[in-house]
């Protein structure tokens, strides 16, 4: 049976929870013919990379899925390129913070999304679930980790499919927060989450529709 590597982080800055990995937990084990491997990620940017390798090397997935928290986002945002540029405003949970420094010395400036980006904002908007394609991953250890999945799989799976999702605070997390901070409950997001990874099976090349920003 074909795999799905299916990540998510543990809590950081100073949350009790990480809504990206509870999400996660929620998928099934199968989705659409591939068995859902989920697996745990520290927020570190070494310890993280050293984690998703191994579990590319043991698990020899077909596609990988890294999902991450965005707090402050209003919806599942697509990520559509992760950049070869960390710039940590916050140390991680291990207190490194490289600052102006490539993700990897030998990698291409940017890699882009090879699943289908476009088709998976869609298939959670038609579930009832606010989702866009986003275009900048930020410079933590999000964007470390997927421009990682990416430069992994070009050098050792590149039949295999590779992006990442970034999620919005759970809804209890915004308890103390700003008013009007925008929040999802958990059980949504993994029904969004399942949506995003059947349509990645469903399409082997992305849709044609217009999701672009002007600034």
């Amino acid at each position: 049976m074909p795999k799905m590597l299916v990540t998510g982080f543990d809590p950081f800055g100073g949350e009790s929870v990480n809504p990206a990995f509870e999400a996660v937990k929620l998928l099934p084990d199968e989705i659409a013919g591939y068995e859902v491997v989920k697996l745990e990620v520290p927020t570190v940017f070494t310890k993280s990379a050293l984690v998703l390798e191994d579990a590319i090397d043991r698990e020899e997935p077909d596609v990988v899925l890294c999902v991450g928290q965005a707090g402050g986002r209003s919806a599942m945002t697509v990520e559509r390129v992760a950049i070869n540029l960390v710039e940590a405003r916050i140390p991680d949970n291990d207190g490194e913070q490289p600052m102006d420094e490539p993700v990897r010395a030998d990698g291409e400036t940017a890699y882009f999304a090879t699943l289908p980006v476009k088709a998976m904002a869609k298939a959670m908007n038609d579930a009832g679930v606010p989702a866009f394609v986003s275009y900048t991953a930020g410079t933590y250890v999000c964007n470390w980790l997927m421009y990682n999945a990416l430069y992994l799989l070009a050098r050792k799976r590149p039949e295999a499919r590779g992006g990442f999702v970034h999620v919005p605070f759970a809804t209890e997390q915004v308890v103390g927060k700003a008013n009007g901070m925008p929040s999802m409950s958990v059980s949504v997001m993994a029904d969004a989450l399942r949506a995003a990874l059947e349509a990645c099976v469903a399409n082997d090349e992305d849709i044609k529709v217009v999701s672009g920003e002007t600034h």
